[in-house]
């Protein structure tokens, strides 16, 4: 993914020889739903099952994008495998936009239709108490008419969520710089600012620990804090997931570049790990504005 020879030196499309790489993953992806399945209902071991999956997943993944890289600095990779990649990322980051869309839709569903049904006439007498509030927390109690819901205090946008908006909003600058310096072929500044990138997202991530840290500590806020526990959690977490699997991305181009991969008119690789890191910026002002200001 980094450099395909000149026009007519290279297959037109390269077809790899069979590979164990497929059958392996899914192995290793095997015992991480059976692990699952098994851990949620009781069973201990499921967490063995899920840690040796998710090892044996990564040992494979490490082996098949090496493969991968291998090829590509062999001059393997013609110009319609770089159009190929870049269809499929681009299909990839669609299919996540859609992931988080649903998740989008969930909370605005919840927000704007499910809670204010409850707390209509036609529910008074289910649950007379019931209060149809967003958050479903109010002073000393939450609006669960049964109190399986204990009290808890909304998570709001300051200091963490606006520090962690400025920190991927100049990841997203210093990765653009990166990106030019890399196409005006100074190498030694592209690295530099990839590693400032990396940095930011890894502040990021830290930051997000002590905020959850401080959620369930200092607020009482659990994912089991009904439906805004939910949501707060479920769009967080997953966006924090992709911050992390975006931060693995930019560490291995940046070692990449250092060993001299990639070049001025050739880096789909770079380019595709920029497109991701870009989409989950967005993701995240989107979740900021919903999640911690509305």
């Amino acid at each position: 993914m980094s450099a395909a020879v000149p026009k007519g030196q290279a297959p037109y499309y390269f077809v790899p020889s069979p590979s164990s790489h497929p059958v392996m993953a899914a192995c290793g992806l095997f015992f991480v739903v059976l692990g699952a399945s098994r851990w949620v209902n009781g069973a201990q071991w499921g967490a063995y099952a899920v840690l040796f999956g998710l090892l044996w997943w990564a040992f494979v993944l490490k082996r098949w994008f090496g493969e991968a890289i291998r090829e590509s600095e062999g001059g393997l990779y013609s110009d319609r495998i770089d159009a190929s990649f870049r269809w499929s990322m681009a299909w990839f980051i669609f299919s996540e936009v859609m992931f988080f869309a649903s998740f989008f839709g969930a909370l605005f569903w919840s927000r704007y239709h499910s809670v204010p049904s409850l707390g209509d006439i036609e529910n008074a007498l289910l649950w007379p108490d019931f209060k149809a509030l967003w958050p479903s927390d109010f002073p000393g109690a939450t609006a669960s008419p049964a109190g399986t819901v204990e009290a808890f205090r909304t998570m709001g946008p300051w200091p963490i969520p606006t520090i962690n908006t400025a920190l991927l909003l100049s990841s997203g600058v210093t990765l653009t710089i990166a990106h030019h310096a890399l196409i005006a072929d100074h190498r030694s500044k592209t690295i530099a600012f990839m590693w400032l990138t990396i940095l930011l997202g890894a502040t990021f991530l830290g930051l997000q620990g002590f905020e959850y840290y401080e959620a369930y500590h200092h607020l009482n806020l659990k994912l089991s804090s009904g439906i805004y526990g939910s949501t707060f959690f479920m769009l967080t977490g997953f966006h924090g997931f992709h911050v992390f699997m975006g931060t693995l991305m930019l560490l291995v181009i940046t070692l990449r570049l250092m060993k001299g991969h990639f070049t001025k008119d050739r880096h789909f690789g770079f380019e595709g790990v920029a497109w991701y890191w870009h989409f989950v910026d967005v993701v995240w002002l989107g979740l900021y504005v919903v999640v911690y200001w509305m």
